[in-house]
């Protein structure tokens, strides 16, 4: 595997609790231009691996790597600068804000603006052209002018993605996006997906595993804080310490 082709790594990840290992020894290396998606049982492992990659948690031991620079000891927002940016980590969206004004303050964000409510119309106006594309990226531009608050919860998991796209991140960590959705908002959302991932890589932790089989190019399947397997999902779900991991655990 060329090492250029090699976008986000992770080297002996290790998280320990206490004496309890919730993280052990995780080797990662996620390739320029894929969706990579992390899966496991409960209890595997997945959120704190998540958490460490993205900075939310120290780690006990080992080296996280974002294009060849060690970023083991970054914060998250020094992460986002270099383009590496966590999903709902922002969570940008402003309830009693339309979508329109959410994703344009998130635009300011980017260009180093503070949130200065205060500024003028015309000035905020300015970031209008490209919220609205953005807002088509996602598929809301029939819900601009809607609040937040009122929108149906598939529509406010995009529109925290175009808040994130704002960002213009090179790489998109995903959290269970399609946690607590139903059929009709998974089917969008991973549309949404799929269309995104033509220029970013993107990593995410799923437990909808027909989403998973249907978006990933590779799977990292976690078991007990290790890394049990790793292929396409042809390849993982068949294999055996796979399918005893989940059955063991219980599907969820």
């Amino acid at each position: 595997m060329d090492r250029d082709d090699i976008i986000l790594s992770a080297e002996d990840l290790t998280k320990e609790f206490r004496g309890f290992f919730a993280v052990e020894g995780v080797g990662l290396r996620v390739r320029r231009g894929q969706i990579h998606a992390l899966i496991g049982p409960n209890g595997a492992g997945k959120t704190t691996c998540f958490n460490l990659l993205t900075k939310f948690l120290p780690p006990t031991r080992g080296r996280i790597t974002y294009k060849g620079e060690d970023i083991t000891a970054l914060s998250p927002a020094d992460i986002a600068r270099l383009g590496l940016v966590r999903s709902f980590q922002i969570s940008a969206v402003f309830p009693h804000l339309t979508a329109l004004e959410n994703v344009r303050i998130a635009l300011q964000r980017r260009r180093g603006d503070s949130f200065d409510f205060w500024r003028s119309q015309k000035v905020l106006s300015a970031f209008d052209g490209e919220a609205r594309a953005l807002l088509a990226d996602v598929g809301l531009s029939a819900f601009e002018t809607t609040n937040a608050a009122d929108l149906s919860y598939g529509r406010k998991r995009a529109l925290e993605i175009a808040t994130t796209l704002a960002l213009d991140p090179e790489m998109l960590l995903l959290d269970e996006p399609m946690a607590g959705m139903g059929h009709e908002d998974v089917e969008r959302i991973s549309a949404l997906i799929r269309r995104i991932s033509a220029n970013r890589t993107i990593l995410m932790v799923e437990h909808n595993l027909s989403v998973v089989a249907s978006l990933s190019d590779t799977i990292t399947v976690l078991a007990r804080g290790k890394v049990l397997a790793e292929g396409d999902y042809a390849t993982v779900s068949k294999d055996p310490r796979v399918i005893e991991a989940y059955i063991g655990a219980g599907h969820g």
